[in-house]
């Protein structure tokens, strides 16, 4: 009976992993089935490199370089700024915070990854906008905050799990505490700091509805991060409810740029994590 119990759960293992992976492949062809006869209905070199969406025009008009130097530009600005600033904490948290502060910074810093996108959208209105105005700075800096529990999370986790025989042994060799955090620590934890600053980098890409509410939505191309700019994923969701035939096809095609973009960042840094083993 234990070995049938063993055998079936091993099937139910299976077949949950099976599930997720159908699932990827399912959206993997929806997305390339609807999108790629749209890009090459366009041209690749039109959709990818024009710079004007005009789909109520004659012809229409399906370049969608601004939105893509957009999302460029606003999730390099938050990793700029997110990426420091969530390394740092983590080692705050992990070497140097003392066990009450702990108790009290840690779930804070966890509450913030369960706080709603429109509710960063909406304290990004308020306390960013008046400042900087409807910008890639506004969207920057908001997505900075956004990504901060995931970057802080994951790279605690790497620092903590790194040998503690290499901070005793750095020290008793005459380093410095901080000197051996940065220079001992972070780089025996790099795989699972590039890690979190990965899944930044992703999370930032694919923000949507607090993009949407702070960066403006022009789709031009910017030329200062004082401008507003249209990010891919906010041209799918201004447009899609309304978008019809070769506009909607367009708008799918975007999806395609876009999960394009997510997979190059995974690879490179599947490739980043192999090369640091060897």
């Amino acid at each position: 009976m234990k070995e049938f119990r063993e055998k079936f759960m091993s099937v139910v293992f299976l077949i949950a992993a099976l599930t997720s992976i159908f699932a990827v492949g399912l959206i993997c062809v929806f997305l390339f089935a609807n999108g790629l006869p749209a890009i090459f209905s366009i041209g690749v070199g039109e959709f990818l490199l024009g710079t004007e969406w005009s789909p109520v025009d004659e012809p229409p008009l399906f370049g969608i370089a601004p939105m893509i130097v957009g999302s460029l530009y606003v999730t390099a600005g938050a990793i700029a700024i997110g990426a420091p600033v969530g390394i740092l904490s983590a080692v705050f948290l992990a070497r140097v915070a003392p066990k009450r502060l702990y108790r009290v910074v840690k779930p804070a810093v966890d509450l913030l990854a369960g706080v709603p996108s429109v509710v960063y959208g909406f304290f990004g209105m308020a306390a960013i906008v008046p400042y900087v105005g409807n910008s890639i700075l506004a969207a920057s800096i908001l997505l900075g905050v956004m990504i901060l529990p995931t970057i802080i999370a994951l790279s605690e986790s790497a620092i903590r799990a790194a040998p503690e025989q290499y901070y005793e042994g750095s020290l008793a060799l005459g380093a410095g505490p901080y000197r051996t955090v940065f220079f001992v620590l972070l780089p025996a934890a790099k795989s699972g700091v590039l890690a979190a600053i990965i899944l930044g980098v992703g999370r930032a890409i694919g923000e949507t509805m607090a993009v949407i509410m702070v960066a403006g939505n022009q789709a031009r191309m910017p030329t200062s991060i004082m401008e507003g700019a249209r990010t891919m994923t906010a041209n799918i969701v201004l447009e899609m409810g309304y978008a019809a035939e070769m506009h909607r096809e367009a708008l799918i095609a975007t999806g395609v740029v876009l999960f394009t973009f997510i997979l190059i960042i995974n690879l490179s840094f599947s490739a980043l994590k192999r090369r640091a083993r060897i």
